[in-house]
């Protein structure tokens, strides 16, 4: 990877101009090829036609659409041009859109029809799918275009957080620390001849991340606009990808969909990479039958901190849950309780792309960052014998039940071990005595049957009695918030109806 000092500027002189960059499956029966020369021309375009516009430098520019080829050209002309990007979720209500775009003082706005309809009437914007003055292709100024050189530190997009715990807060993230990222995951290269999918929103870290290595690395990357389980099966054989890009309930959901498996040629896959999310060893078992040949990793990044952190150390033992040993240039703790370094407590983790704090929060950004540059994850780590490092939970996830600290990832891990039980989800109730107790969300197998009792008792004949769900409701699948993770809030106000409800009826 040569050397760069802007994001909006990734290209790799030493794949060819003509090699496909994007396989844009926006239409599923006619998908668009885009080379690497033809995205890099129309980052060009926009880029130019950005600075026309009367911009000043370091505006914020958001983005609102479903993933398609012309969101990745936005992206990078914007940071090119020396403006900042501001990937913004259209699934955020209305109300919760309005508040980003004050809080990051957009400018102008990208968007496709979805986007269009989030955003206020007084908003200049720049529409994928419109054909009039204010349409994505008569905006573009075809032409050369000279890459703005920004300032070390200097912000190149913001990314917000997705808010389920209150207001989503912006991390504003630079230029050379992202770069740090890219050039962690592109290593000494050879990635070109990779396929890459990706399904997961072009609003988040993970794709972001996937996106900007594909580019950097010369690799080919097949985009769905949105995630479709069997799509996603389907364009595996169709476009002979190698790499599986996902969060682990995209991977729970693909596998479900066993017809589209049945029929689909997977063997082309090399190396499946997952984060984002927890992922139980059940889930590992069934990556492992449905690809052989593939490699797995699990991968582990925040928005404060940037989407790399750990690695494989080729000739280490390691669990399969393990995630790995920090890269070059990562510094991590495990903080205990007490404040004192352990072998399992909470993630403090110090790297070339840690935030500089939060956009307009102060206050939170004291909380979460220590004046000698820790970020406090929140996330519980364990460290194995070997060094490698393992998820554990959350810490705003736990709770206490009778004085015991309950991780819910480890009990719904224990759940999935079932042979019937396909995935587990774990959330507390109220309990006047204990505090709280867990409740747990089971979908089986195809074609099982099992009922509330015999799941406490795989619990209780398993694990430490505390950890047994007291409650327990089967769905046929698990709520997805909206960056395909597990919808836990959701699920939280379910099961406190559900247990309410059971307790009146045994009063």
């Amino acid at each position: 990877m040569r050397d760069l000092i802007n994001l909006g500027d990734l290209t790799n002189p030493a794949a060819p101009e003509a090699n496909p960059a994007l396989i844009d499956c926006r239409d599923w029966d006619h998908p668009r090829t885009l080379s690497h020369g033809e995205i890099d021309r129309q980052v060009d375009a926009c880029a130019r036609a950005l600075v026309a516009s009367g911009l000043m430098r370091g505006d914020r520019i958001a983005i609102l659409s479903l993933n398609r080829a012309e969101v990745l050209v936005a992206y990078f002309a914007i940071m090119r041009a020396g403006f900042v990007a501001i990937p913004t979720n259209i699934k955020f209500p209305q109300e919760t859109v309005a508040f980003v775009l004050n809080d990051a003082a957009v400018r102008l706005a990208f968007c496709d029809t979805v986007g269009r309809a989030l955003l206020p009437r007084q908003m200049s914007v720049v529409d994928f799918d419109a054909t009039g003055s204010d349409g994505f292709a008569n905006f573009l100024d075809p032409g050369p275009f000279e890459t703005v050189h920004p300032q070390p530190g200097e912000a190149a997009m913001v990314l917000y957080t997705s808010g389920s715990t209150g207001r989503p807060k912006g991390v504003p993230l630079s230029h050379d620390g992202q770069l740090w990222a890219v050039r962690s995951r592109v290593g000494a290269g050879g990635h070109d001849r990779h396929r890459i999918l990706v399904a997961a929103p072009l609003f988040h870290m993970n794709a972001l991340g996937m996106v900007k290595f594909v580019i950097a690395a010369g690799a080919t990357m097949v985009l769905l606009p949105q995630f479709n389980a069997r799509h996603y099966v389907e364009a595996i054989g169709r476009f002979r990808v190698t790499w599986l890009s996902s969060v682990p309930t995209m991977l729970a959901l693909a596998l479900r969909e066993h017809a589209a498996l049945a029929r689909t040629d997977l063997s082309s896959v090399e190396i499946v990479r997952t984060g984002s999310a927890p992922i139980t060893q059940s889930l590992i078992d069934e990556i492992k039958r449905a690809f052989p040949r593939a490699t797995l990793a699990i991968g582990y990044g925040t928005t404060e901190s940037g989407p790399v952190a750990f690695g494989a150390r080729p000739g280490l033992p390691k669990s399969d849950l393990a995630i790995g040993w920090p890269l070059p240039g990562v510094d991590v703790r495990l903080v205990g309780p007490s404040g004192t370094d352990a072998t399992e407590g909470e993630l403090w983790i110090r790297t070339p792309a840690n935030m500089a704090g939060y956009l307009n929060l102060q206050e939170k950004t004291q909380q979460v960052l220590t004046s000698d540059g820790w970020y406090k994850t929140g996330d519980v780590f364990r460290r194995e014998d070997a060094g490698a490092y393992t998820f554990v939970g959350r810490t705003d996830d736990m709770f206490v039940c009778a004085g015991e600290n309950i991780y819910p990832g480890e009990v719904e891990s224990l759940l999935e071990r079932h042979d019937d039980i396909v995935q587990a989800c774990v959330v507390p109730v109220p309990d006047e005595i204990k505090g709280e107790k867990p409740f747990a969300f089971v979908v089986l197998r195809a074609g099982a049957v099992l009922t509330e009792d015999e799941v406490k008792r795989f619990a209780l004949d398993n694990a430490p009695a505390y950890q047994h769900p007291r409650g327990v409701a089967f769905l046929s699948e698990l709520p997805l918030a909206t960056t395909n993770k597990i919808d836990r809030k959701a699920l939280r106000q379910i099961a406190r109806e559900r247990w309410s409800a059971s307790e009146q009826l045994s009063s």
